[in-house]
């Protein structure tokens, strides 16, 4: 390796006094860079005086109150992961209680930052959710008062208002212990059960017209009671508190039934769990929308694997394989079948997933599972049924088939450049050019294009046809 090449072996070399006069150079102008290095210059000093730096940072982030763009979001979220690992490296390892403290502030910034910032890509989020898994990682080391610690949580969670505080209570489930836990339940339910204060109705003014501020600060507290309860019920392996907190109809969605019927199983309660999710799926099959039912199918699954009923489980996998091709079901019931009977199984699925009702979904099966030359046999017996708006089970498919089939990649690729130039969607021609693009480069490939025409008649079919659309011919000439 050159002895030129920038890495931590060869800058190492320069020395002290060289590597310092370059640190100062590349930090003049850069904010966070500079906070970075007194970072640095603290927490070579102790814990101590990097938290009074931190805490001078959370003071600052505070008092912000200019809006931040996409650009800057991104330097924000850098700067507060390097505040969570000066905390977790220089701080955690020493000083347990110093650490939460600091990351009980850092949750409590949240406010101030999302009221400045479009969070909608979950960055800001993302590193709300570290935080609290760091305090999960020093709870074990944590000696505090229990109620004083449960009352924290409650005033924190009730107030939080972008689910900062999600996730607190099993995070320090431990630190609370049975008697935090128990006071943490014993409040909630004293607090729920007040009505809501001037500070809450205020919150709620003009929040809707069906609905006064007192039903909406209502309606909030019934939920966040039911979350908390819920939090303790998992922390002291109580199903039966946690099922509690759902009516009859709702432990029958799809949503709700899987977890309910998930903690049953984890406590040996199995029948219990298969009853559950029988009376979910049972609820979701008289819907005319049915919502995904894959985490469903897993837990019943499970259910039906535990009480050995094999039969049952083997026509359950195959019937949810035939109704949407679900890979994940036909390979675990492959797996029950005795050796030489699975290989005439799958040969039967496969057959199948050629005739299946919707061509994007058997293609995108065939191509997945793989079975790539059934999948180019579909794509040419049934060209006239591809939707060449399904772009990118298409453009996949197509990029998947070229190397051994390159007349059905060719196919997938003109239907979608019809698609485009018929629906006169000028914001696709750029990748309606590409596709045509690499149509011609799979000519050469191509010996015999059967009942379909040749890319020079099809080329010239497209101008007859399109010819003053000129926004895509000066892309395909480029």
């Amino acid at each position: 390796m050159s002895k030129k090449t920038l890495n931590k072996e060869n800058l190492q070399k320069l020395g002290s006094e060289t590597l310092a006069g370059l640190v100062m150079d590349l930090v003049q102008g850069s904010a966070t860079l500079q906070r970075r290095a007194r970072m640095e210059l603290s927490a070579a000093q102790g814990p101590k005086d990097v938290a009074a730096d931190i805490r001078k940072r959370f003071a600052s982030l505070r008092r912000s109150t200019s809006y931040i763009d996409w650009r800057q979001q991104r330097a924000l979220v850098k700067d507060l992961d390097g505040l969570l690992g000066a905390i977790e490296s220089n701080i955690a390892a020493v000083d347990a209680s110093e650490a939460f403290e600091l990351l009980w502030s850092f949750l409590q910034l949240a406010p101030s930052i999302y009221e400045r910032t479009d969070d909608s890509n979950g960055a800001v989020g993302g590193v709300m959710a570290e935080a609290v898994d760091l305090i999960a990682a020093i709870a074990p080391r944590l000696s505090p008062d229990p109620e004083t610690l449960a009352e924290r949580i409650l005033e924190a969670v009730a107030e939080a208002g972008y689910g900062e505080f999600d996730g607190i209570i099993p995070a320090t489930a431990e630190a609370l212990g049975t008697d935090g836990l128990d006071h943490l339940k014993q409040i909630t339910e004293a607090w729920a059960a007040q009505p809501p204060i001037t500070q809450d109705l205020d919150r709620y003014a003009g929040y809707g017209f069906s609905s006064s501020p007192e039903e909406i600060a209502y309606r909030q507290k019934q939920g966040t009671r039911s979350i908390i309860l819920a939090d303790i019920a998992d922390a002291q392996g109580d199903v039966d508190a946690y099922m509690a907190r759902y009516s009859e109809e709702q432990l029958t969605y799809a949503t709700i039934a899987p977890g309910v019927a998930r903690r049953l199983l984890d406590a040996g309660r199995i029948e219990d769990a298969l009853a559950i999710i029988e009376r979910a799926k049972t609820a979701e099959s008289a819907k005319s929308f049915r919502m995904s039912g894959d985490d469903l199918n897993k837990v019943y699954e499970e259910c039906l694997e535990k009480l050995g009923k094999v039969v049952a489980l083997k026509d359950h996998l195959w019937n949810a394989f035939r109704q949407n091709l679900s890979k994940r079901s036909l390979r675990k019931y492959l797996k029950l079948l005795p050796d030489f009977e699975d290989i005439d199984a799958e040969r039967t699925a496969l057959d199948f997933a050629e005739t299946f009702p919707f061509i994007e979904l058997a293609i995108s099966f065939l191509i997945e599972w793989p079975a790539h030359e059934r999948a180019a046999k579909v794509v040419l017996t049934r060209a006239n049924d591809l939707d060449g708006n399904s772009y990118h089970i298409l453009t996949t498919g197509a990029a998947a088939l070229e190397p051994q089939y390159p007349l059905a990649a060719t196919m997938m690729r003109r239907i979608m450049v019809q698609d485009t130039l018929d629906g006169g969607k000028s914001k696709r021609y750029r990748y309606a050019a590409r596709h045509l693009a690499e149509c011609q480069s799979c000519d050469a490939s191509i010996d015999d294009y059967g009942d379909f025409p040749t890319h020079e008649t099809f080329v010239q079919a497209l101008k007859q046809k399109h010819g003053r659309k000129y926004g895509f011919w000066e892309l395909v000439d480029e």
